[in-house]
């Protein structure tokens, strides 16, 4: 080991953690390394060991000794138990005022479990949402810290330099207590779902209703992202589809297979969302089409069997239909992101995280999967009004998803008739229109609830929570 003290450690040095650790070191950090396998550090700084100062270790009790005090630790380990079992091999060697940040994509329940249990120690633990891939992780991700100020004092210089940085701002801000970083990272990642899923359903309208070939889908997708759909989703999705399979010459997107997988955060998302009573349609969705494209039995019993009874495409104006899709697109997003903040919005009153939602959009910008243009926009949302009920409700929103509302309105429709699965499209359409309603048919609902499980229910006209005795005289009481 080297006779230098580290002012950080990363251990865990699969892609993410050693381009994380190489990040740190060209920013002029020196940084402990360990790897439950030498070879993996040996081979990081044999490899970029001139990328600046690398301590390396063979034994985490090594790895803890090249640390300078307090320590800062960052484990970079697959979510779950791997995480535990460092944990647990690590913080018996740590001291009061140690630092552990988990940078990995952790559940946020076991987060806080993971807080409660090392605070009780003396030490802080850090969750940290860290959102960019391996890309972001070494030229600059977004990055969520929760955890406390104080843990934030000495680790939120460090990560603010090695974020990524938009307009002089860096992509990184204390977040919230205990799993407020790692929460705000999984509604990052359920965002990102939704946004994936209406951009395939966009790619979808456009080749089957126009019959265009995978690369002039694209050329449409790369002149969308010269405009307010400009975002890192949009224009990789441009190149993909440009890309040709060199062993077919077919274009790339038809030779890859049409199921989807998934982590888990999209999921974690919706189940939260259920247990917040927050409305995140776009996000459950696109969730449940990933499971569908999955469910290869399925989907083998209804091919051929199940009819259509879907009309053939007959697009008379070719530039019109692709401004009604790229219109219905921006629409759509603007519902999964306002969706997502309120989720945000509900946890951090239940939880009691005071998490600011325009500090979150503005660390979106750069460095992140759903880093876009737009986002701008959302800060400054939330700048006019921090306790903003409703993203849509914005009167910037408000102007531009009216403006589109005749395109989504004809693209929803035209999926329906002619027989295209656009699920995320038509229930961000739907949640638009229920939220706008003066009246739903909850109404009805709720009376039947009281009809057959005396559940009451209460009136416009008067205050009060009643139940009407359906089985006998119908006469209302008040309870």
């Amino acid at each position: 080991m080297a006779d230098a003290l580290a002012q950080i450690g990363v251990t865990g040095l699969g892609t993410m953690g050693r381009n994380l650790a190489r990040n740190l070191a060209r920013h002029g950090y020196a940084v402990a390394v360990h790897n439950r396998s030498q070879a993996r550090t040996d081979a990081l700084v044999a490899q970029f060991g001139h990328e600046g100062t690398f301590v390396p270790s063979g034994s985490m009790a090594e790895f803890v000794a090249g640390l300078a005090r307090p320590r800062t630790v960052v484990i970079m380990v697959n979510a779950g138990p791997a995480t535990d079992a460092v944990i647990e091999e690590l913080t018996p060697l740590l001291e009061a005022g140690d630092i552990v940040v988990d940078a990995g994509n952790a559940h946020f329940p076991d987060t806080v479990r993971r807080e409660a249990a090392l605070r009780a120690q003396g030490l802080h633990f850090v969750g940290t949402g860290v959102s960019g891939g391996e890309e972001g992780a070494l030229n600059g991700p977004s990055i969520m810290p929760g955890g406390t100020r104080e843990a934030y004092a000495t680790l939120g210089p460090i990560l603010e330099t090695i974020s990524a940085h938009v307009d002089g701002e860096p992509c990184c801000t204390h977040v919230g207590p205990d799993g407020a970083g790692h929460f705000v990272k999984m509604v990052h990642n359920g965002i990102e779902y939704a946004d994936m899923q209406l951009i395939g359903e966009a790619y979808d309208l456009l080749r089957q209703g126009l019959g265009w070939s995978a690369a002039r889908v694209g050329e449409a997708f790369a002149s969308w992202n010269e405009g307010d759909l400009e975002s890192y989703l949009i224009e990789i999705t441009a190149d993909v589809l440009a890309h040709t399979d060199p062993e077919t010459g077919r274009a790339f997107v038809d030779v890859v297979a049409d199921r989807a997988e998934q982590k888990g955060t999209g999921r974690w998302t919706v189940q939260n969302a259920l247990d917040l009573g927050v409305p995140v349609t776009g996000i459950a969705e696109a969730t449940f089409a990933r499971a569908l494209s999955g469910g290869v039995a399925q989907r083998q019993a209804a091919r051929g069997v199940l009819p259509a009874h879907a009309e053939p495409w007959a697009v008379a104006d070719e530039a019109a239909f692709v401004d009604d899709v790229r219109a219905a697109l921006y629409a759509s997003k603007v519902v999964a992101y306002s969706q997502g903040f309120d989720q945000i919005a509900a946890a951090s009153s239940q939880y009691g995280w005071g998490i600011d939602r325009g500090a979150m959009a503005r660390i979106w910008r750069g460095g992140c999967i759903i880093r876009a243009k737009f986002l701008d926009r959302i800060t400054e949302a939330y700048t006019r009004d921090p306790d903003l009920p409703l993203l849509l409700a914005d009167p910037y929103f408000t102007g531009v998803v009216g403006e589109g509302l005749g395109a989504w309105r004809r693209v929803v429709a035209a999926a329906a008739t002619h027989g295209v699965p656009a699920p995320a499209f038509a229930s961000s359409l739907a949640y638009y229109d229920a939220v706008r309603a003066d009246r739903l048919p909850a109404a009805l609902t709720q009376a039947q609830r009281d009809y057959f499980g005396a559940h009451t229910y209460q009136r416009v006209d008067k205050a009060g929570t009643f139940h009407t005795d359906w089985s006998g005289d119908r006469r209302e009481g008040e309870v």
